[in-house]
C-alpha cells in the first residue's frame, strides 16, 4: 500500500514576524512574569510540514498571551524546513538534512557532524536546558485519532494524566535510532521535575488538527498554571471542553520493515485495537507478522517505503 495524499485544509501562517524573538535565538520568544513559577514552553514545527502547531503559536502571540507567574516561551523550532512548505507538495518540507526529532543525543550534539538540523539543535539546546515543562506539537500522516506521547517516566505519566487531552496517552519509545526532544536528557531524568510531552494532533493538514493543537495547548497551560484561566476559556473549542478521562497505553514493541515487500494486512489508520493475539497484521517478504498480545492497539502506521523504516508501534492498555 502506497502512502496516500491528503487535502491541505490548513493555511500555514507567516512566521517571519517572529524571527527576531527576544531571546537571542531566532524564532524563540519568552515572556517573564516576574513572579516565581516554572518555565513553560510550547514548540511548533519540529517537523516543517506539521503546520498545526505554527497556527496555535501564531494565534497565541497575536493575542498577546502573557504568563501570570513563571515564564512562558513559544518556539518555532525547525523554521528552516517550514520555510520550504508548499501546499502543492506538503510532505517535502518535513526536514532539510535529517529528522530534527532524532538528533537529541549528547554524542551528536557535542560532536563535529554538521547538518542543518544539528546546527539548529545546538542553538536551541541552552533554551531547552532552561525549560521545566514542554509541549511539542506534532501531527500525523493518517486520519488517526489524536494522541499524547510521553517517554514513560512516572512524572510524565502523572502530568499527562492531568492534562487529560487528547483522549489517548501513549507511553514509551517507538523509533529505532536517535532521541526525540521529549527524550533529551534533562527531560528524561527521573530525579528532577522537568516534563516534556508530544502531542500528535491528527492528520497533518486536516482542519481538525488545528483545533486539537490549540485545545491540547490550553489543557497543558491549565495544568502548568502559568496563564490566566480566561486565556484557556476563550481558546478552548466546544470539543475541547470537559474531555472524558484519557486512556493510557504502553508501547510494547513495533514493526520495522526488513524487506521492500512490506505490506499491511489491512489499510490501518492507527488506534485500531486487535482483539486476539496471533492475528496477522502485516506481511514482510515471506514472513507473516502477528499481534503479540490480546487487545493490541496499532499506533501510527507508516506507509513510507524502505527497509529499516518503522512501520507500526504496538501498544497494551495500562492503568
Amino acid at each position: 500500500m502506497a502512502a496516500k495524499s491528503y487535502p491541505v485544509e490548513l493555511t500555514a501562517p507567516d512566521i517571519e514576524p517572529y524571527r527576531k524573538g527576544n531571546t537571542g535565538i531566532e524564532f524563540v520568544t519568552s515572556f517573564d512574569s516576574g513572579v516565581p513559577g516554572p518555565h513553560v514552553a510550547i514548540n511548533a514545527i519540529t517537523h516543517g510540514n506539521e503546520i498545526c502547531g505554527a497556527i496555535a503559536l501564531d494565534t497565541l502571540l497575536k493575542q498577546g498571551v502573557r504568563p501570570v507567574k513563571g515564564k512562558l516561551s513559544f518556539a518555532f523550532v525547525n523554521h528552516m524546513a517550514y520555510s520550504r512548505f508548499d501546499p502543492a507538495n506538503p510532505d517535502a518540507s518535513r526536514f532539510v538534512d535529517e529528522d530534527f526529532n532524532r538528533v537529541w543525543v549528547e554524542d551528536r550534539l557535542d560532536g563535529k557532524e554538521d547538518t542543518v538540523e544539528l546546527r539548529r539543535a545546538r542553538e536551541l539546546r541552552p533554551f531547552f536546558d532552561s525549560v521545566d515543562l514542554l509541549l511539542d506539537i506534532h501531527s500525523l500522516g493518517t486520519y488517526s485519532k489524536p494522541l499524547m506521547i510521553c517517554h514513560g517516566l512516572e512524572k510524565e505519566r502523572n502530568f499527562a494524566a492531568e492534562v487529560n487531552f487528547p483522549a489517548y496517552i501513549m507511553c514509551g519509545s517507538g523509533h529505532i535510532v536517535g532521541k526525540r526532544i521529549i527524550e533529551y536528557t534533562p527531560f528524561n531524568d527521573p530525579k528532577n521535575g522537568k516534563v516534556a510531552l508530544l502531542v500528535e494532533s491528527g492528520q497533518h493538514w486536516a482542519a481538525s488538527s488545528g483545533r486539537v493543537a490549540m485545545d491540547t495547548a490550553m489543557h497543558f497551560l491549565r495544568v502548568a498554571g502559568v496563564v490566566d484561566p480566561a486565556v484557556i476559556e476563550r481558546n478552548l473549542s466546544p470539543e475541547g471542553k470537559n474531555p472524558p478521562k484519557a486512556q493510557i497505553w504502553e508501547v510494547t514493541g513495533g514493526l520495522t520493515a526488513k524487506t521492500e515487500d512490506f505490506r499491511f494486512a489491512e489499510e490501518y489508520i492507527g488506534m485500531e485495537v486487535i482483539e486476539k493475539a496471533g492475528t496477522p497484521i502485516a506481511y514482510d517478504g515471506g514472513e507473516t507478522l502477528v499481534t503479540p498480545h490480546d487487545d493490541c492497539l496499532l499506533m501510527m502506521p507508516s506507509y513510507k517505503q524502505g527497509v529499516g523504516m518503522r512501520k507500526l508501534r504496538l501498544c497494551r492498555r495500562i492503568g
